[in-house]
């Protein structure tokens, strides 16, 4: 072995150990995560998710739609939970602080395009370095999911929802889909591909809803719990 590979083996090897060592410390931050989430979320109650484009406008008929949604949850009793940014995060957090609802955000740590709104309860802003982490809290602490359009970080969350409670990892709660015009063509694509080619069961189709007003998705979450008097998952 020449003098240069010794040294490129023993950079190599160096580096490895550092990311190793590096990976190990990396637990203890995920475990402050869980901990700070679990401590705040605990105390807030029954909360219902709003999900959708961080890159929505305020001047966007969803955005307004949001707000409204928001408001009408928020004088049901239930808190809003949002992902803490812009666009749709910002309306539901806007909607629920408005009208004297429990607003709060779950933060997540960005290169780019990421920052809290101001609408969140000073005492109920959570951030988050980890997506996993940030999921685990939206599951744990929602009683419902509202899901208005919005790109993959929506999909994703989305299909996280429909995944666990089809596997029965969570109890099932309300999955509430905003905008006709906007979900039919992936709905259309469930249908014609998953099911036809038995992916799914047409039982999985019954896992959320598909509505068009703020008043359609609101009642949707409250005659859930009037019908089935579940219980919060925490």
């Amino acid at each position: 072995m020449t003098g240069e590979n010794k040294i490129r083996n023993s950079f190599a090897n160096k580096t490895w150990q550092e990311i190793k060592v590096k990976d190990s410390w990396q637990i203890f931050k995920i475990m402050s995560e869980f901990v700070d989430g679990f401590e705040k979320l605990a105390k807030i109650g029954p909360c219902v998710s709003i999900f959708g484009s961080a890159r929505t406008p305020d001047d966007h008929k969803y955005y307004h739609l949001t707000v409204e949604i928001a408001k009408l949850l928020a004088e049901k009793g239930y808190g809003v939970i949002s992902g803490g940014g812009p666009g749709i995060m910002e309306a539901a957090n806007k909607g629920a602080y408005n009208a004297g609802g429990k607003s709060v955000g779950l933060n997540i740590e960005l290169p780019f395009e990421q920052f809290h709104n101001r609408y969140i309860d000073r005492d109920k802003l959570l951030e988050f370095n980890y997506f996993f982490v940030r999921k685990v809290m939206f599951m744990k602490y929602s009683q419902g999911y509202i899901v208005m359009p919005g790109g993959f970080g929506t999909m994703d969350e989305l299909f996280e929802a429909i995944t666990l409670i089809q596997t029965g990892k969570i109890a099932r709660f309300p999955i509430v889909l905003v905008g006709s015009e906007y979900w039919s063509g992936l709905l259309e694509w469930v249908e014609k591909t998953l099911l036809a080619n038995k992916y799914i069961s047409s039982e999985d189709l019954k896992l959320y809803r598909v509505v068009d007003t703020a008043e359609e998705a609101a009642e949707h979450i409250f005659r859930f719990y009037d019908k089935y008097l579940l219980k919060p998952n925490f």
